[in-house]
């Protein structure tokens, strides 16, 4: 009953219970623009940057509410609650639909400013999800200008974002025709997941621990100070945030790169959207095809690149990269594959022809993602 009476305030108290005083509340404002870690291709003259801006305005009350709601009734520690309700912002946001978004660069005579175009050469306003995709198109010289002004390091350039009162920055590395570049996952690869231990321990790891570095990983990328790096991942965007400050941030300490996450679901009032979750850090079939088709593009956008791919063996990198060489031979240098399960020794024709960098067995569970799901389900709140 306690449950029920939950979502029955869940779905109607918007506005009428008072913000609570989370410290998460003082660290980014309330509407914000969100413009996810990209990169710039080529083009002729031109630079094409892929785009994908989010626009959304913090639910804080709910935010408060869900986690308050957690700590009267779970066993976790203060300090466990508080990660949670950090991680859980961007899940129980309101997204802004139809809102037009302007992109603004800071040049040294005047500021510059862009819009997102679509296939159809539109400019779209952000649909139901708060989501606006498409591309930005810089002209080369005008790029050039851009990155001096801004001291620029590596090609990265900074954006600013407005939309009425909604506000936000992001980045876009500039990518040259010709160099290497990385592509790595990040669950059990660069950091510290444990998904063959089963559903559980992959929740706990992923919204009430602290972020983990996988050992030594940062360092082997570290010296590859050449390349360009993009993390294709299986977990939603809703983690962006969460995951790009630990990997970026001084603790961490891996390179700078684009993110390529999965589109999920996001309203919290649903317990389908609380499953795909489940589902989307957890089921490797939903992953398969989501990253030979995101990596597929970034090989297209750079066919004169050579590619490093980073994976592990928990889930189905070394099949999507057995893909990739199979798709594109002349652009794959080599194959790294982090073993958490031990493939080397039970299943070594599996990592045929890759590098091994071998890491602590992670022990499987028999903890289904229906069981978690039926958990949430009954859980009494």
């Amino acid at each position: 009953m306690r449950y029920i009476l939950l979502f029955v305030i869940l779905f109607t108290a918007d506005g009428y219970i008072p913000q609570l005083n989370t410290e998460e509340s003082q660290d980014r404002p309330r509407r914000e623009i969100i413009l996810y870690k990209t990169y710039g291709y080529l083009d002729g003259d031109e630079w094409v940057i892929p785009a994908r801006v989010l626009v959304q305005k913090k639910r804080r009350w709910l935010q408060g509410l869900i986690t308050w709601t957690m700590d009267l009734t779970s066993d976790y520690s203060d300090d466990q609650i508080d990660i949670f309700r950090y991680r859980l912002r961007n899940i129980v946001a309101n997204s802004k639909g139809r809102r037009t978004v302007t992109i603004r660069i800071q040049g040294q005579d005047q500021e510059q400013r862009f819009q997102i175009k679509d296939s159809h050469g539109d400019f779209p306003r952000t649909d139901r999800n708060g989501l606006i995709r498409g591309e930005i198109r810089i002209p080369v010289d005008l790029a050039s200008e851009l990155l001096r002004y801004q001291q620029s390091e590596n090609g990265w350039l900074t954006l600013e974002l407005r939309s009425g009162r909604y506000r936000g920055s992001g980045h876009v590395q500039l990518i040259e025709p010709e160099g290497l570049s990385v592509i790595s996952d990040i669950d059990d690869t660069v950091k510290v997941t444990e998904i063959p231990a089963g559903a559980r321990v992959v929740v706990r790891n992923t919204f009430f621990r602290e972020y983990s570095a996988a050992p030594g990983i940062a360092e082997m990328y570290d010296q590859w100070n050449d390349a360009a790096f993009h993390y294709v991942s299986g977990s939603p965007w809703q983690l962006f945030l969460s995951l790009s400050s630990f990997l970026f941030g001084d603790q961490a300490g891996f390179p700078k790169g684009s993110f390529h996450m999965k589109s999920a679901r996001k309203n919290p009032m649903t317990i389908s959207t609380w499953r795909d979750l489940l589902a989307f850090v957890t089921n490797e079939n939903l992953t398969f095809e989501q990253k030979i088709d995101q990596i597929s593009v970034i090989f297209q956008h750079f066919p004169d690149r050579q590619f490093i791919l980073v994976g592990d063996s928990g889930e189905r990198d070394p099949e999507v990269y057995s893909e990739i060489l199979t798709r594109y031979p002349g652009q794959v240098k080599k194959i790294y594959i982090r073993d958490v399960i031990n493939d080397r020794e039970l299943n070594p024709e599996r990592l045929a022809g890759m590098t091994i960098i071998p890491a602590p067995t992670i022990l499987r569970q028999g903890v289904s993602v229906e069981e978690l799901s039926e958990d949430i389900a009954d859980a009494d709140f």
